[in-house]
C-alpha cells in the first residue's frame, strides 16, 4: 500500500461525518471517490483487496469498453486489438489496481464515449441526459475528466456532424461544467495541496511527445470508418487535447500529472486497433502477423510488468514500514516521523504499527480522531487528517 492508497484507506474508513469535515479543510477534488470507498469497506472491510478492487473491475471495464469502442467505430478486429492493446500500456498496468480514482475515471469516460456516440446516431433527450450524467460522475471523481468532455466537442467539430448534435453537445457540457463549478470553487481553495506539483519538464514533454507521435503515426493514411464520427477524430481528440491543455496550463499553475489525465490512453489505443487492423488487411498472414505483435509486446513489457509487482517500485510502502516498527520496535519506544505530517504507517495500519506499544512523537492523538482546523498544524492538509 503506498502514500496515496493509504490516504483513502484512512479516510474511507472515517464516519460520513467526519469524511465530510475533512473535505471542508482539504481533498474535496477526491470526495466522491472517498464516499464510495466508503460505502465499499462499509459493504465489506476486506483491507488491501477491498481498497484495490473497485479500480480493477473498472480498468477491467473501461478495457471492454475501448474493444467496444472500437468494433463501433472501425469493426471488429480494430476492436479486439484497441481493447487487448489497452490493458498493456505501462501507466494503465501501474494505476489499474491502485485504490485511488483514475481507473474509475476512465471507465466513466468510455462510458460517456459510447452514450456520445449513441446521442449523435439516433438523438434522444434520455440519450443527451445520459451522457451529462456520466459525463458529470467522471468529472465529480476528478475534476480534469471535464477534459475530455471538451474533446467530446472537438471530434464532433471535426466530423461535421451538423449544428443539432453539437449543440445538444454544448447544452450536455454546460450541465456538466454547472455540476462540476462548486468543486473547482472549493478545490481552489485548496490548491496548496498541489504545490508539490511542477511545470512540466522534458521528462513529461518527452513522455506526452512520444505519445502524440504514435498516435498521429497510426492516424495517417486511410483507415477502418463507421458511423458519422470517424475513429481519427475521436482518437486523436482524446489522445492529445486533454494532456495537453492541462500541460499548457500548467506554466501558469502547475496542475499536470500523467496520471490525472490517464484515461487519454483509450484514444491511443484506438488508433493503434485501427491501424493493426488496417495493416493486417495489406499482409498474406495476418495471423501470424498478429502473432508475432503478440510476442514482441510480451517480450518489451514483461520485464515493467514483472517489476511493477514488487514493492521497489513504489516511493514507500506505509504496511512494510508498519511491520518494521512491530518487528523492531519494543513496549515503550518511540517512533518520529519526518516529516511529521506523514504518519501513514500507523494511520493505514494502527493495529499492525501498534502492536509494539510505541509512543509516537510529533503528536499523540488517536490515529482515527479526525482533525479540526485549530488544532491540526498542517490545517487538515496531511494524510493524517
Amino acid at each position: 500500500m503506498w502514500r496515496d492508497e493509504s490516504t483513502t484507506y484512512q479516510i474511507a474508513h472515517r464516519s460520513v461525518g467526519e469524511i465530510g469535515h475533512l473535505l471542508g479543510n482539504a481533498d474535496v477534488a477526491h470526495g466522491l471517490y472517498y464516499l464510495l470507498m466508503h460505502a465499499v469497506f462499509a459493504l465489506w472491510d476486506g483491507g488491501l483487496l477491498a481498497l484495490r478492487l473497485p479500480s480493477v473491475l473498472a480498468m477491467a471495464a473501461t478495457a471492454a469498453g475501448v474493444g467496444l469502442l472500437g468494433h463501433r467505430l472501425a469493426g471488429p478486429r480494430a476492436g479486439l486489438a484497441a481493447g487487448l492493446v489497452f490493458p498493456l500500456f505501462p501507466a494503465v498496468q501501474r494505476y489499474a489496481p491502485e485504490g485511488r480514482s483514475y481507473a474509475l475515471v476512465c471507465a466513466a469516460v468510455v462510458v460517456a464515449t459510447h452514450l456520445l456516440l449513441s446521442a449523435v446516431v439516433r438523438p434522444r433527450k434520455r440519450t443527451w441526459a445520459g451522457y451529462a450524467a456520466v459525463a458529470s460522475l467522471a468529472c465529480l471523481l476528478h475534476e480534469f475528466a471535464i477534459l475530455a468532455v471538451a474533446a467530446h466537442g472537438v471530434a464532433l467539430y471535426r466530423a461535421r456532424v451538423g449544428a443539432r448534435p453539437g449543440w445538444a453537445w454544448a447544452q450536455a457540457a454546460s450541465v456538466v461544467a454547472v455540476v462540476l463549478a462548486p468543486l473547482v470553487i472549493v478545490s481552489q481553495q485548496q490548491a496548496a495541496l498541489v504545490g508539490w506539483i511542477a511545470a512540466p519538464g522534458p521528462p513529461e514533454l518527452l513522455g506526452f511527445g512520444a505519445l502524440a507521435l504514435t498516435g498521429l503515426v497510426c492516424a495517417r493514411g486511410p483507415l477502418p470508418a463507421r458511423g458519422p464520427v470517424p475513429l481519427r477524430d475521436l482518437a486523436l481528440a482524446l489522445l492529445i487535447l486533454p494532456p495537453a491543455a492541462l500541460m499548457a496550463v500548467s506554466y501558469l499553475h502547475p496542475l499536470y500529472v500523467d496520471r490525472y489525465v490517464l484515461y487519454a490512453y483509450v484514444g491511443l489505443a484506438l488508433l493503434i486497433g485501427a491501424r493493426l487492423d488496417a495493416l493486417s488487411r495489406t499482409v498474406a498472414a495476418p495471423r501470424a502477423l498478429a502473432g508475432g505483435l503478440a510476442v514482441a509486446a510480451v517480450a518489451a513489457l514483461l520485464p515493467y510488468s514483472l517489476q511493477l509487482r514488487t514493492p521497489q517500485s513504489r516511493l514507500d510502502d506505509t504496511l512494510a514500514a508498519a511491520r518494521a516498527v512491530r518487528e523492531l520496535g519494543r513496549p515503550g519506544d518511540g517512533v518520529l516521523f519526518l516529516p511529521a505530517r506523514r504518519r501513514e504507517p500507523i494511520m493505514s495500519s494502527p493495529m499492525t504499527s501498534g502492536a509494539c506499544g510505541s509512543r509516537r512523537w510529533p503528536g499523540t492523538r488517536s490515529p482515527r480522531a479526525p482533525c479540526t482546523a485549530s488544532s491540526c498544524p498542517h490545517r487538515g492538509s496531511g494524510p493524517g487528517c
